[in-house]
């Protein structure tokens, strides 16, 4: 009423306010400009110190090793030079003391100061979208960190009533035990509790609009109703993407709709059991059909190699050239690509925290590695190529157990996954969009290994020592090389 009152006396008001909400609005990312998108992940306090030359060294990896919003800013050059165009960080709240990752929280609304200042952290955005670098931010609403049932320690969810009541999940195939027990014995936030909805749709507007966010990455997705998302998202205002760690596809495609996609989880195991422990690359077909057949939008749905959950593939599996396979896989498999740091480095840690290495500690940010050129090499032909955003699907061309082979706009994906010490491999190809006589030529090798479609339109593809190929027609290859 007093707002209506104002702008009868002032209708300018009415005028500046429809001002305000359209600049809100117009600057929110929508989920098909994220599709152009490519994520580095970022652990904060894993990435950078604010002065590594002055940084001292980390002796305990279940506690803070000194990562800093600064210290991302310092090293956008070195993300962007890889092929990256977005960052995902640690979520900001204020955490119990030693909870480096960000995920239990004691105060909402407060700032977490091991990574910064407020001002600190506008800074790091604001120079990332200099650099035309989306920043997405990992986000908490199903839990608080665990204060022994004092909950008086805890701001703004400061009393017992604002929690479900004290179990933990053991059944994951009872969704009711998922949504209301605790996870490894965090208290549960009841979001039917009025306040506590209220504040956390209150939190994550603000929040992006005060840091001027591009998008979300919301951690624990299942454990909370789905209801409760659909409002989180309508409040968020930007791309949300969520975590069911999951690998049944029916169950995870049922967030896709209250938030606009999930991290893909189905294809990450695939591709683990294919290229890390070489099953038959006939389970990469048939869930990629399957995910056609359940999501709503698989091409805005997160693919990934590795992340801060899970062992990294190089500890499971050493062999590079299995890992370059996969990563060429994913990196032009249709989705938002996201890669985890130090990926690019040659990371191999187990199980956290051993997967969250310090990054200044662990050979640096080197350039010259031989994973960092290969994966910039991937990285920057897809941005000459300019539009694998206006080809979002990808197309199988031919699978069997060690070969598989699709198409994604113009350009020829073909993996292996026999290794480094494994057979040549050689296929002919003949479904394919290319015309007879057609010249396509390897992204790695574009001058030194090309082949050409033959008059009866069949394609030989031949592989060795496990490599994986990217081929492109010559006759349109980008202009600068």
């Amino acid at each position: 009423q007093f707002l209506r009152r104002m702008i009868r006396r002032h209708p300018q008001l009415l005028l500046l306010l429809c001002l305000i909400l359209c600049t809100f609005y117009a600057s929110a990312r929508t989920s098909f400009e994220w599709r152009g998108r490519n994520i580095y992940q970022v652990l904060t306090d894993r990435f950078a110190p604010s002065d590594v030359d002055q940084a001292d060294g980390c002796d305990n990896w279940y506690h803070y090793c000194g990562g800093t919003w600064k210290g991302i800013e310092n090293h956008l050059d070195y993300i962007k030079d890889l092929g990256f165009n977005a960052i995902w960080i640690s979520p900001i709240p204020t955490q119990k003391e030693g909870s480096y990752h960000g995920y239990h929280l004691t105060d909402l609304w407060g700032i977490n100061s091991h990574f910064g200042t407020r001002e600190d952290l506008k800074s790091l955005v604001r120079a990332a979208h200099a650099k035309d670098i989306w920043v997405m931010l990992d986000v908490v609403a199903n839990h608080v960190g665990n204060t022994n049932e004092d909950f008086s320690q805890i701001q703004p969810f400061n009393e017992s009533r604002y929690y479900h009541s004290r179990c933990q999940i053991k059944d994951w195939n009872n969704q009711w035990e998922v949504e209301n027990c605790r996870l490894a014995d965090l208290p549960d936030l009841a979001q039917e509790n009025a306040f506590v909805r209220d504040e956390l749709l209150r939190w994550i507007h603000k929040t992006v609009e005060e840091f001027e966010f591009d998008g979300l990455r919301i951690d624990t997705t299942p454990e909370v109703p789905r209801w409760f998302w659909k409002e989180f998202n309508v409040h968020a205002g930007v791309y949300t993407m969520g975590e069911v760690l999951n690998g049944r596809l029916e169950y995870v495609a049922k967030y896709q709709g209250c938030l606009d996609a999930t991290l893909n989880y189905p294809v990450f195991f695939a591709l683990r059991n294919v290229y890390g422990r070489q099953s038959s690359m006939t389970q990469l077909g048939s869930t990629l059909s399957a995910v056609h057949a359940h999501f709503p939008s698989p091409s805005i749905l997160g693919t990934f190699t590795d992340n801060h959950d899970q062992n990294r593939f190089l500890h499971d599996q050493s062999d590079w050239t299995l890992y370059k396979n996969a990563l060429t896989f994913q990196l032009m498999s249709q989705g938002i690509s996201i890669l985890y740091y130090g990926s690019e480095q040659g990371y191999g840690g187990g199980h956290d925290p051993a997967c969250r290495e310090p990054m200044w500690l662990s050979g640096g940010f080197n350039r010259e590695h031989e994973l960092y050129k290969y994966i910039r090499t991937i990285m920057q032909f897809k941005m000459k190529l300019g539009n694998l955003a206006q080809h979002p699907y990808q197309t199988e061309r031919y699978v069997d157990d060690q070969f598989y082979a699709f198409t994604r706009g113009d350009a020829l994906v073909a993996t292996t996954n026999v290794g480094s010490e494994g057979p040549e491999i050689r296929r002919t190809i003949t479904y394919h969009p290319y015309r007879a006589g057609e010249v396509l030529c390897n992204v790695f090798y574009p001058h030194g290994d090309c082949i050409q479609v033959k008059p009866d339109r069949s394609l030989d593809v031949y592989l060795e020592r496990g490599e994986a190929k990217i081929f492109y027609p010559k006759n349109k290859w980008p202009s600068d090389e």
